[in-house]
């Protein structure tokens, strides 16, 4: 839409104002020491969704190698280079167009232990505590990395930690195991199929 003229410009322009606002005010108070004594709203949350995560180390392990071997995207969002770029020996002109290829990060075996298999002792150390890893590239990296990277990861880690406190998840009957071969499109996803979902009593 940004390529086309009209009044929706103004709207996409104010969308993006907010947007770089509200992540600049994110940074600030991350780099802030005041997590701990929560001055506003965005304080609080960041404090809060802090502290779900270290107390479930495996469960936030468990998520981020889900993300991790099972990349949604074929590849990433392309971007235009602004000028001639000059990188380990090969030049990108001026207006071309760039597409990240992460599956070569995120199932790098030199990075990873056991890259093809699904593995959450990738991301904890021998003390069982959560590491964060550089290689772990799902939403891009840099400037131009996800806006919703935040919300995405806080709303899974809701998402999935209330299913599996509420339910107990099997197979069906008759059905042994499920398919783990991905069907490609615009985004990867996997084939169907059905689960049960038992309430657990209180």
């Amino acid at each position: 839409m940004s390529y086309l003229p009209g009044p929706h410009k103004k709207a996409l322009a104010a969308v993006d104002s907010i947007v770089s606002f509200a992540k600049q005010e994110i940074e600030k108070h991350k780099e802030s020491s005041s997590l701990h004594e929560p001055g506003d709203f965005i304080d609080y949350y960041l404090f809060q969704m802090e502290k779900d995560r270290k107390k479930l180390p495996y469960t936030n392990a468990v998520i981020h190698e889900m993300q991790r071997i099972k990349y949604v995207m074929l590849v990433g969002a392309p971007r235009k280079s602004m000028k001639d770029v000059k990188m380990r020996g090969y030049v990108i002109p001026k207006g071309c167009y760039v597409l990240a290829d992460l599956r070569s990060v995120l199932l790098d075996p030199e990075q990873w232990e056991t890259p093809e298999e699904f593995n959450p002792n990738h991301f904890l150390d021998k003390d069982g505590k959560f590491i964060e890893r550089e290689e772990f590239l799902p939403f891009g990296i840099g400037r131009r990395a996800c806006v919703g990277q935040q919300l995405a990861r806080i709303e899974t880690f809701i998402f999935l930690t209330r299913l599996l406190r509420a339910f107990s998840f099997r197979l069906p009957e008759g059905v042994k195991e499920l398919s783990e071969a991905s069907i490609a499109k615009v985004t990867v996803h996997p084939q169907p199929y059905k689960l049960c979902a038992i309430p657990i009593q209180a």
